[in-house]
């Protein structure tokens, strides 16, 4: 499909950043061949290039279009799909020298920031300017421009959303080296079609983000949590839709089983404030007086001892809510430590149907003789399942995991959910996607791909590819 690189192209593409931000062959660091799912496989680029500008990133791009090499653009490498790894080998891009917050403009509420500038780097700004960047994905190494590139949601999304919703510009470079504007600070635009959203969540297949504006919101004075236990799952989440219904809107809405927390611990090494009970959920509102985040605590507390909770612990001071958000934190990272290799599935799926799904795969685990953890976003019906290998040998690791994946992802479709809520496609969920969606929708995506990457040079192999 594509031809390998040669010298010419070596020394073409030095040329453009300098050799000092090339690496070729064994110069190439390994974790350019994955990312943070190793189980989807390593793949060798030939080629690692860091840009430190947008007129780099076109001369890159316009070089490869013209000589048909593919690109992969990366970023902090933090995603859970396969969708920064070079699968055609060839050049990988890697944005993390574009790592500069531009400008946090206070009248307008919006930040302009390069594509490398981590997500904890920009929240911790914002609230300098007492101000609040409302996406919260739980990887806070990640790349803003990951994030846009996935549409990252995260665990405040139930109040204020994902990535998209905040994204108000982009400027992007296209497969040929065209540089345009999308959007800007305004707050509304309704001119013509949106192409700004149809990069979001594009996993870098239509186009390379070189800068990005986003919306900021006033800071909340406080945020008060609620940890909620439970003696089943199905209890927790049955609170959750009548928990959506109360006039306050919850920050967030978690759910987590004794397993994990426990998983947590061993991992974080520091107790979890109650682990006795075997569900919970974590509920925690924002406001800014004392009296608005009483009667929000009240009322979701009482909702919750009147629905069958065993208490309500409240957490409003910095050390309680460490305690609980730390753990629910380290989650994925305590997960990934206690087995030997795991798949994920990250399905989202109606909150009134959390619940049957969840047993669905708490059932499958039994069936299948394997370990299966789970914990998500109740508040969006956005779970994450992981299958774990542990002792497993390989042959019989592979049968387990595969069918693991075919009956949760069947299991979605058949509630008409989606496959991914958060973490993308990449190239390691295609067929699950190929399966979900009507087939003239997949060959609508596959000429608007054609349309930005005639030569499908940006990132193939991945989403449709």
């Amino acid at each position: 499909m594509f031809r390998k690189l040669e010298t010419r192209d070596i020394e073409a593409l030095s040329a453009i950043t300098g050799r000092d931000y090339v690496s070729v062959r064994d110069e190439i660091h390994p974790d350019y061949t994955h990312d943070e799912m190793t189980h989807y496989g390593c793949f060798d680029p030939e080629l690692v290039i860091q840009p430190g500008c947008t007129e780099e990133v076109s001369q890159i791009l316009a070089y490869a279009n013209q000589e048909h090499l593919p690109v992969t653009t990366r970023g902090a490498g933090t995603g859970l799909c396969g969708g920064c790894v070079p699968i055609h080998g060839g050049i990988v891009m890697s944005t993390m020298r574009m790592n500069k917050i531009l400008e946090i403009d206070e009248q307008t509420m919006n930040a302009v920031l390069q594509p490398g500038v981590l997500l904890m780097e920009i929240i911790e700004e914002a609230a300098n300017h007492n101000l609040l960047y409302a996406p919260d994905p739980g990887e806070k190494s990640a790349s803003v421009g990951g994030n846009v590139m996935t549409n990252a949601g995260g665990m405040r999304a139930v109040k204020y959303g994902v990535t998209r919703d905040y994204v108000r510009g982009l400027e992007v470079v296209l497969a040929d080296g065209s540089v345009l504007t999308l959007g800007g600070k305004t707050s509304k635009n309704s001119s013509g079609y949106s192409l700004k959203d149809l990069i979001v969540g594009s996993e870098g297949t239509l186009a390379v983000v070189t800068k990005i504006t986003m919306k900021l919101l006033p800071k909340p004075r406080a945020m008060t949590s609620l940890l909620i236990p439970f003696t089943t799952l199905k209890d927790a989440l049955t609170l959750v839709p009548k928990i959506m219904r109360l006039p306050a809107v919850a920050t967030t809405i978690e759910f987590m089983e004794k397993e994990v927390i426990q998983d947590a611990q061993d991992y974080l090494g520091k107790d979890f404030p109650n682990k006795e009970f075997n569900a919970y959920l974590i509920v925690s509102y924002s406001a800014n007086t004392p009296e608005e985040m009483q009667a929000m605590i009240h009322d979701c507390a009482e909702l919750a001892l009147q629905e069958g909770a065993e208490d309500v612990f409240i957490s409003d001071t910095e050390e309680r809510q460490s305690s609980i958000w730390d753990a629910r934190g380290a989650f994925l990272e305590a997960i990934k430590n206690s087995t030997t290799q795991m798949d994920e599935c990250d399905v989202v799926v109606d909150i009134d149907k959390v619940a049957d799904f969840c047993q669905f795969a708490r059932d499958l685990s039994i069936q299948e003789d394997i370990r299966i953890r789970s914990f998500g976003h109740a508040g969006d019906g956005n779970l994450h399942i992981y299958v774990l290998k542990d002792a497993l040998p390989e042959d019989e690791w592979q049968r387990k995991v595969a069918r693991c994946m075919d009956a949760l992802y069947a299991k979605a479709a058949a509630m008409k959910g989606q496959v991914s809520g958060e973490h993308g496609i990449g190239h390691a969920k295609r067929d699950y996607l190929k399966r979900s969606l009507d087939p003239v929708q997949i060959e609508l995506m596959k000429r608007i791909k054609a349309a930005f990457d005639p030569n499908g040079i940006l990132n193939p192999g991945k989403v449709i590819g």
